[in-house]
């Protein structure tokens, strides 16, 4: 299947409003590597909306990368700033949203997102980010360990811990493997269709 619909958006929260409308912020969730920040700015100039990645955001102001502020500051300092971004940008309208993978962790952050927006959970198998992480040096850089394991162990580890989190937070959920960045745009584009449809 290309995607998984799970449900309209804020069938939980006694919002009736159906797929994505102009107010409504498209929201990326998932894993590094998933495709969040390429399919999300893609995805803003195919819907016309602005594009924010919260965690550039998040190091374009404190002017300094995550992996530097958490080893200055620890975790959970990381943690305070991640949810005044999604506090921040979540109640903004009509936005596309790329999320830290670890954003979802906080109920209070998933709440804000999924309140104003529809959230799809871009999903990849831990062989698949490990691959992508290899060929993205950067991104294994500028982010910290959060095991300290290899980074195949880390992923299976972290993703086995998160994916329910990523799954009750989501409204759709697009499979990213063996996936261009093009082509899952066009899988995400469909999904909102459908959940309109399903609405």
């Amino acid at each position: 299947m290309d995607f998984t619909l799970m449900g309209p958006p804020n069938s939980n929260a006694g919002d009736p409003s159906p797929g994505l409308t102009r107010e409504r912020n498209l929201v990326l969730i998932g894993y590094r590597a998933t495709g969040k920040s390429a399919v999300g700015a893609m995805l803003a100039r195919k819907l016309a909306r602005p594009f924010v990645d919260l965690d550039q955001v998040l190091e374009e102001e404190m002017g300094q990368s995550i992996a530097d502020l958490v080893a200055a500051k620890g975790w959970a300092e990381f943690r305070r700033r991640e949810k005044e971004m999604v506090a921040r940008f979540g109640r903004a309208c009509g936005q596309v949203l790329a999320t830290g993978g670890g954003a979802v962790l906080d109920r209070e952050n998933v709440e804000v997102l999924r309140k104003n927006g529809v959230v799809v959970w871009l999903r990849a198998a831990p062989a698949t980010i490990q691959e992508r992480l290899s060929r993205d040096q950067r991104q294994v850089s500028q982010r910290p360990s959060l095991t300290g394991r290899s980074t195949l162990e880390e992923v299976t580890e972290v993703l086995q811990g998160r994916q329910p989190r990523y799954a009750a937070a989501a409204h759709i959920v697009i499979d990213t493997d063996q996936h261009s960045p093009d082509q899952v745009v066009e899988k995400v584009l469909a999904a909102i269709e459908g959940l309109a449809k399903k609405a």
